[in-house]
């Protein structure tokens, strides 16, 4: 359904008051053009149509006076690029994930997804009403850009494996495709982690130039074909709770935009945000189906390989903090956080939910 600015309906409450606010009331003729490259393939309807959706209500909501072009992966620069290309003016704006550029900042990945970390809802709480905005801002203008939250998958499995994940020693030599802080904490365990581009997995895992991967969850790892290559399906997905996408935009060009348009960017990010999430819960849930009864061998992590991953992680937070003063502050900052909101939400969500779901088999 088209949406317009007269009848397009917020996400969340938050996006009515910034629909109300006096910069988007303001009206301007100015007519802007931007580039918005992703670091995803069009294949993966669910996480590039994010790019599409942010570009389509930017235009309903000016009246085509804002034009965002989006394009996929490879079309402008490599998938892995897109915070260059944005902070050096390539482009004006990129779609991508935080994970993918720990190598120039590990403090990156606070916005993006934490091993044993953070859900959707406690990574919210802590960017508005916690000090998470406050402390990205700063490692982001370190880069030159602006970052809005453009989209969120929730939470993921822990990745497709041809051989069976008995003891922590299967870990040994085990090369997996994966991204953001998962690699360091498996390669604790033994593991040979690889940073691949979603397009790239498949034939790397048909191959056998990789023994695993992990990438989102059912309806993309179905999507990517790697149930026809790889038996095991793993959960749960303890590496990433949720997985944060960002829109960054060069501070020049979000500067130029006048302050309507920058609302506008802003509702159309949040929407895209919302409408992810809700494809992916709903998506996921059949996909999970499909691959079981196609053979695909559904398979739970035992305690004594969560226990290992949890020490591991943990290990590697405090080994970054003693390297990084910056990530040292965030950490710090984050896993307070953490604790009130996991002992808040094993009090109240989990308990609730594993009681509803027990109930639904009696």
């Amino acid at each position: 359904m088209s949406v317009t600015r007269r009848q397009f309906a917020p996400a969340a409450a938050s996006l009515a008051a910034l629909a109300a606010s006096p910069a988007f009331g303001q009206q301007t003729n100015e007519n802007v053009k931007w580039r918005l490259t992703s670091s995803f393939p069009k294949s993966l309807d669910t996480l590039y149509g994010a790019a599409q959706t942010i570009c389509r209500v930017t235009g309903e909501m000016t009246d085509g006076k804002f034009e965002l072009r989006p394009f996929s992966a490879g079309e402008i620069v490599p998938s892995l690029q897109v915070l260059d290309a944005v902070a050096n003016g390539t482009v004006e704006c990129g779609q991508t994930y935080t994970g993918y550029y720990i190598g120039k900042n590990p403090s990156l990945i606070f916005d993006g997804s934490v091993p044993f970390g953070l859900t959707p809802r406690m990574h919210n709480a802590w960017m508005m009403f916690g000090d998470g905005q406050k402390l990205m801002t700063e490692i982001y203008d370190s880069f030159n850009v602006v970052a809005l939250p453009c989209g969120q998958t929730g939470g993921q499995m822990f990745g497709w494996f041809r051989k069976e994940l008995k003891t922590t020693a299967d870990f040994s030599g085990l090369k997996i495709r994966t991204a953001g802080f998962g690699g360091k904490v498996m390669a604790k365990l033994g593991a040979v982690p690889q940073q691949i581009a979603a397009g790239d997995i498949y034939p790397a895992l048909e191959r056998g130039t990789i023994d695993a991967c992990e990438w989102v969850g059912p309806y993309d790892d179905e999507k990517l074909g790697f149930n026809k290559v790889a038996k095991y399906y793993y959960t749960p997905g303890v590496m990433e709770l949720e997985a944060v996408n960002q829109l960054f935009i060069g501070k020049a060009a979000w500067a130029s935009l006048p302050p309507r348009y920058q609302a506008v960017l802003k509702y159309a990010c949040s929407y895209a945000m919302t409408e992810m999430l809700a494809s992916y819960d709903a998506k996921n849930a059949v996909a999970i189906a499909r691959l079981v009864a196609a053979g695909t061998q559904l398979s739970v992590l035992n305690d004594e390989i969560i226990k290992a991953l949890r020490v591991a992680l943990e290990s590697v937070l405090d080994e970054e903090a003693a390297q990084n003063e910056q990530f040292k502050k965030v950490l710090a900052n984050w896993r307070q956080f953490r604790a009130s909101q996991h002992r808040w939400f094993s009090i109240a969500d989990t308990r609730a939910e594993n009681a509803v779901y027990r109930s639904d088999r009696t």
